[in-house]
């Protein structure tokens, strides 16, 4: 079966996001969770996390687990989705309501990811 190029753009996505918190690591130090210790190794860990998730999405063998793997990441970044709306320092000065699009939007990345889980 040939791999759909959605897979790839999906992969891509979370290979481009990775990088980003290498490359713009203040704009996640500013929307990670006051709560959590050791803010910057988390935004470099979760860096590294979407970047390897993202590869494994390439790869048949791998596939299911980077599935799996994202579909569970997605459901920790829902703690920094919700962390934001709960003030206006934690907004980071980004409006209200794309801050509450990005909570569906989670559940879309959800599925679009366990699509590709095979059976």
């Amino acid at each position: 079966m040939e791999t759909p190029w959605h897979l790839y753009a999906m992969a891509v996505l979370y290979l481009v996001a990775g990088l980003a918190h290498f490359i713009f690591p203040k704009i996640y130090l500013r929307i990670m969770p006051r709560y959590l210790p050791y803010p910057k190794f988390l935004v470099f860990l979760s860096g590294v996390a979407e970047m390897i998730l993202g590869l494994g999405l390439c790869f048949q063998v791998t596939r299911n687990l980077s599935a799996f793997g994202i579909i569970a990441m997605l459901i920790v970044f829902l703690t920094v989705h919700f962390y934001m709306l709960s003030g206006k320092k934690e907004a980071a000065g980004i409006p209200k309501w794309i801050l509450v699009l990005r909570i569906p939007l989670q559940f879309v990345l959800m599925y679009w990811a366990y699509v590709y889980i095979s059976a």
